[in-house]
């Protein structure tokens, strides 16, 4: 296939034409005067804190790896940024059929039940974001020149929550649904997200114990703690004093912003979606900007070293997995009741 005509070629477009457009219009004389204020003492946390963040992350995946396969703690989180890596490198849902090929060949695991801890993610990410909007809401008030921000989060907190719910108690109804409007005008979208939906809710059944499911909710509630105080460390060391509900406000935003990536590493769909946060708190486009940059550093660092440490240890090509799965849709690999389609006798 002609390079141009591949997912990546355009991701790559799509983020060179973002990011152009963030930092058109700022000088050098104002990037260099807001990194001589950056309080080095505040930056160093929030190293620590992105550190913390993938850590809870890869904790959880190993929690929910133990059904099939314990592994040690260190090879958990290294493997498990190795994923991470793919996911930054291949746009849309490739990434993800990447970890699955990268998961199954280096440790013996089915891919089924790899996509099953993908869809699990999916879900656990939902619940807590829910949980952790409320526990903000009801800890933090606002004040009274962002009010407008907090009915932003009520609302998608409300949206989340209705469609968790429609999906669990109403799959049936919503298929059928879909099926009569979807379908005769759109039948790959309906398609698509019959899969998801089903998949989803295939993934919610295997949870089997209340120790894997409130040991998983826990290790998300803690990295939605642990990235928000990434986001609040980093906005202290460039001095900007906005509260810690502004923090969260921008991760909640930004994470829902990226839930699916378009371009590859996020690269200036992270930076538009980080700025405009900023942009309701009174941070001018410069500053916000370069935040945003920085915060996107920060969250790139401890994937890279925990997952080079992994690829280099293993001799893994991620280039040899790129060129296998980089045209793939995770989706195109599932039937239409959400169980994945592969050749289980390779395993």
């Amino acid at each position: 296939m002609a390079f141009y005509k591949k997912k990546q070629f355009w991701g790559s477009i799509i983020a060179v034409a973002l990011l152009a457009f963030c930092i058109k219009g700022i000088e050098k004389d104002e990037m260099l005067a807001l990194f001589k204020r950056v309080d080095y003492f505040y930056f160093i946390l929030a190293v620590l804190f992105s550190f913390a963040f993938i850590l809870t992350k890869g904790f959880r995946w190993k929690l929910m790896l133990s059904q099939q396969k314990p592994l040690k703690a260190w090879r958990a989180l290294s493997l498990y940024s190795a994923g991470q890596i793919l996911n930054i490198i291949m746009p849309m849902l490739t990434g993800q059929v990447g970890r699955m090929f990268l998961f199954s060949k280096n440790e013996g695991l089915k891919k089924s039940f790899i996509f099953s801890t993908i869809v699990l993610e999916i879900l656990f990410d939902s619940l807590s974001l829910i949980l952790f909007l409320l526990l903000t809401s009801i800890a933090f008030v606002f004040p009274e020149k962002y009010r407008y921000v907090s009915y932003i989060i009520a609302s998608i907190t409300f949206v989340l929550i209705v469609i968790l719910y429609l999906i669990l108690h109403y799959q049936n109804g919503i298929e059928n649904r879909m099926q009569k409007s979807l379908k005769p005008r759109w039948p790959s979208f309906y398609i698509g997200t019959k899969k998801f939906i089903r998949s989803f809710v295939k993934g919610i059944n295997l949870l089997k114990s209340s120790q894997h499911f409130f040991g998983s909710l826990a290790y998300s509630i803690a990295s939605w703690i642990t990235h928000t105080l990434v986001v609040y460390f980093l906005l202290k060391s460039f001095g900007f004093e906005l509260p810690f509900a502004a923090a969260a406000t921008i991760m909640i935003i930004n994470t829902l912003a990226l839930m699916i990536p378009i371009t590859p590493g996020n690269a200036g769909t992270f930076e538009v979606a980080v700025s405009s946060s900023l942009a309701a708190f009174g941070v001018g486009h410069t500053e916000g900007v370069l935040f945003a940059i920085a915060l996107h550093l920060l969250d790139l660092i401890p994937i890279g070293v925990l997952g080079y440490a992994y690829l280099h240890t293993e001799k893994v090509s991620i280039s040899e997995i790129k060129a296998k799965h980089e045209d793939d849709n995770m989706f195109d690999k599932v039937s239409v009741d959400g169980s994945l389609i592969e050749n289980e006798t390779q395993q």
